[in-house]
């Protein structure tokens, strides 16, 4: 746009002398003013006084052109608004459902009465050389019924290492070698052991619950750094949706344990 302005000043300016110039009886009573390109440029001539400003409209022009942004003063300041709802959100959403993943791989290792091929995920077997790795890398573990897994390493030379990583672990387990892979039955849990499994998910609840109020904290403490350069209803909406947000994700660590403290209290 700026541009065009130019473009239209220096038309008309060009305009103007030519008209002034031809209709002057000599070149030496034609005056240019120094700074006659310039938006205040003025031709004098004998009895003429010309004025070579842009035009008011094409001056009142100059001003900010974005869409949805408003002029500050006349001097042409421009107040950029930003919109920092989305990222915002975005950030609090990722947060939070890193926290109730987090819930999730934290009762996947609890166990129940009740085979999962998902409860050996969180095992570590250390190999030949001393190299860690998780059991689900090294070894197929299956269902063969609701008591009994099966674990089929990828590498026959590891069963040995299978079998001490799972005897080592505090699920209980007591593996058997059938060929080239591991069986191993899920013993009924006893009265002590539920009561333990209960005290856990009621503990992993209230640590997934700080995560995700933190998240939610953060949310509100960016909002507010921000609430001067934003309109009162938008950072009350946007407050609206962070808690809206941990609302939603609150509820889902809840069903999450409750679901969980389920299924460890009918499968004893």
């Amino acid at each position: 746009m700026a541009m065009f302005v130019r473009r239209a000043a220096s038309t008309r300016n060009a305009i103007a002398f030519l008209r002034i110039f031809s209709s002057s009886s000599s070149y030496s009573s034609l005056v240019v003013g120094r700074d006659f390109f310039s938006h205040k440029a003025t031709l004098r001539a004998p009895d003429l006084d010309v004025d070579l400003r842009l035009p008011s409209f094409l001056r009142d022009s100059r001003r900010g052109f974005a869409k949805g942004k408003k002029s500050k003063d006349d001097s042409g300041l421009v107040d950029v608004s930003l919109d920092i709802g989305p990222s915002v959100k975005a950030t609090a959403t990722c947060q939070m459902e890193a926290a109730i993943d987090a819930l999730s791989r934290d009762l996947t290792k609890l166990r129940t009465g009740r085979a999962a091929p998902g409860m050996l995920d969180h095992i570590v077997v250390e190999t030949g050389g001393g190299l860690k790795m998780p059991l689900n890398h090294l070894a197929l573990v299956s269902v063969l019924d609701p008591k009994t897994l099966s674990i089929n390493p990828y590498h026959p030379d590891t069963v040995k290492e299978l079998e001490k990583a799972i005897v080592s672990s505090p699920l209980g387990l007591n593996p058997k070698l059938d060929g080239q892979k591991l069986i191993a039955s899920i013993p009924p849990l006893t009265k002590e052991h539920v009561q333990a499994m209960c005290k856990i998910v009621t503990k992993s609840s209230e640590v997934v619950k700080q995560s995700i109020r933190r998240a939610r904290q953060k949310a509100l403490d960016t909002i507010k750094k921000a609430a001067s350069g934003l309109p009162k209803d938008e950072v009350k909406r946007l407050e609206k949706d962070v808690e809206e947000l941990t609302k939603k994700f609150v509820k889902s660590a809840d069903d999450m344990c409750k679901s969980k403290e389920n299924e460890i209290t009918t499968q004893s």
